[in-house]
């Protein structure tokens, strides 16, 4: 007869080995991955990787010389970036960008000024309600006026984000009639937001697109006043749309519109 082969390894046995075989697989994978890790951070600590060269979309690379001969992956770029943008606050962001092996790339993504907000001085704002100087177009653009905010904004400085009501009532009645076809060669000398409830703004028609001849312009000159209020202002200026070509047609003689009614009322100059 023949024998039958007795398997002596029991199921005990075949976990135990089991285990004992992960157990080496997981130490030699945490070998490898220690011996990966202190090539890596061997690697990046050679001098090959110390910053060189600084690139900037504009400006100076000179006042950045201090980020220089500093290892290009040690450098928390995030922090950096909010660092350089305290000092330049004109600018909305600031990229920091590794260029290797040993170059840094800074790009400046300068802020859009919206209009200019009087106060003991004259500031830039942007659409974030964010203050800033720009010298470079302060004299350049032709840009709104915002006025009525001195009471509103306290101790106004360059970079602070100004959540202020009639602040962000100012740059939406500006938002909306820029984004009207209608009106978008019409131009916004000023706003004032004073009495947010009673809020109003100077508008001038170019006078080169205006049905009225030159010669018989009266002292108005083609600028008038819009009441427009606080409230439902994509509606008001949808109202005005409507009487663009009235408006067109005597610009001279109107004083100001008022919008803040269900009806709009145009007030037109004492002719004499």
């Amino acid at each position: 007869m023949r024998k039958r082969k007795i398997n002596l390894t029991s199921p005990y046995t075949k976990a135990r080995h089991l285990a004992v075989n992960l157990i080496i697989i997981t130490i030699v994978f945490i070998v490898v991955i220690f011996i990966l890790g202190y090539g890596i951070k061997t690697l990046k600590g050679l001098r090959y990787f110390k910053i060189k060269d600084i690139m900037v979309s504009e400006g100076n690379s000179e006042d950045f010389s201090y980020l220089k001969n500093r290892n290009i992956f040690y450098i928390d770029l995030k922090d950096e970036s909010r660092y350089i943008t305290k000092i330049y606050p004109v600018y909305n962001k600031i990229r920091l960008i590794r260029v290797l092996p040993n170059r840094l790339f800074i790009d400046f993504i300068r802020r859009k000024a919206i209009a200019y907000i009087k106060l003991y001085r004259y500031f830039c704002v942007d659409e974030d309600l964010t203050l800033f100087d720009d010298p470079k177009n302060l004299a350049a653009i032709d840009l709104p006026v915002i006025l009525g905010l001195e009471t509103k904004i306290y101790g106004p400085k360059t970079g602070r984000k100004c959540e202020v009501r009639e602040l962000a009532l100012a740059l939406n009645i500006i938002k909306e009639l820029n984004n009207s076809n209608e009106l978008r060669s019409y131009k916004v000398k000023s706003v004032n937001v004073s009495s947010a409830a009673n809020a109003s703004l100077l508008l001038q028609i170019p006078l080169q697109n205006s049905n009225y001849p030159n010669w018989q312009m009266k002292t108005g000159g083609g600028v008038f006043e819009i009441r427009i209020g606080d409230d439902n202002i994509k509606q008001k200026v949808s109202a005005l749309n409507a009487l663009s070509t009235q408006i067109m047609n005597d610009p001279g003689n109107i004083r100001y519109i008022d919008l803040r009614f269900k009806e709009p009322v145009i007030k037109f100059r004492d002719v004499k």
